[in-house]
């Protein structure tokens, strides 16, 4: 399926709860390319029965192009496809690439993912977002947190662009797991410490000194707990919190609780109906 970017992992975690042999997503100029393989057993009907039924759901909430089956010759598909895989460019300097894959030239900053593992490969909107701020806000030997850190993405690119220390939180143990391996694969582990955890062990991590930069890329349900709860409270004087996740009839509820809550906005990023927040602390 060749999809807008925000409906690539949507339809990614769809095929992986059906799709034995693996996933993969694939970066193309203007669009994402998402495939899995299935064999051609005795439980295929069932599992295309189970997929044009996901898919129908899904385009209850966004629209979906159906799904294309393709029958294809038996072969190693996770060596097949990654031929034409090519690497996502993030704001002005940041490159994600595939973990096979060698940085051949170029001065960009390489983040090395796993394609297609969890939310966060570089593709959604909301992520991207998140990226093109901490380009512009982590300075050398910052403190950082990311809380609901998925693939570990935040947290490597932050290390990535000079930070001295970053916490990495969620509440799901196979992210954890997989932003641990992720953390190694890029070489960051002496910098980057992923935990299980949301609030309650963010709050502690950021000790006396307090986080010099908080960033959030979840529901705007648990961004307006977030504030309400003090996050301000868990920054550094100055300290700024990336918010994204917004759509555009959140944003005003979500202004409205961080001025209440301490914070200013800095910056506001927006792509189509996505809406992400550089809050500051008073």
């Amino acid at each position: 399926m060749d999809l807008e970017p925000d409906l690539a992992e949507p339809a990614a975690e769809l095929l992986r709860r059906v799709a034995p042999n693996g996933v993969a997503i694939e970066m193309l100029p203007d669009t994402v390319r998402v495939r899995a393989w299935l064999p051609d057993d005795g439980e295929l009907p069932d599992r295309r029965r189970r997929l044009d039924e996901g898919f129908w759901h899904l385009g209850q909430i966004q629209s979906f192009p159906e799904p294309e089956y393709k029958l294809v010759k038996e072969e190693p598909w996770e060596v097949a496809w990654k031929e034409h895989y090519q690497p996502l460019e993030v704001g002005e300097r940041l490159q994600i690439l595939p973990s096979w894959m060698k940085q051949e030239s170029g001065t960009r900053i390489p983040i090395y993912l796993e394609p297609g593992m969890a939310f966060g490969s570089g593709a959604h909107t909301t992520t991207r977002h998140c990226l093109e701020a901490l380009e512009l806000h982590v300075t050398a030997d910052d403190f950082v947190a990311d809380l609901g850190c998925g693939s570990g993405i935040l947290a490597i690119a932050a290390a990535r662009l000079g930070a001295g220390r970053v916490v990495a939180l969620d509440i799901d143990p196979q992210a954890v797991k997989l932003a641990r391996e992720n953390v190694l694969r890029n070489r960051v582990a002496d910098r980057v410490q992923v935990m299980l955890g949301s609030k309650a062990e963010l709050e502690t991590a950021g000790g006396s000194r307090g986080f010099d930069l908080i960033v959030a890329n979840i529901q705007a349900s648990v961004l307006e707990d977030l504030i309400q709860t003090g996050v301000s409270g868990y920054l550094a004087s100055g300290g700024r919190v990336v918010m994204s996740g917004i759509l555009k009839d959140q944003l005003d509820s979500l202004v409205d609780r961080g001025n209440r809550g301490g914070l200013l906005v800095e910056r506001t990023l927006i792509t189509g109906d996505w809406h992400s927040i550089v809050f500051e602390r008073r």
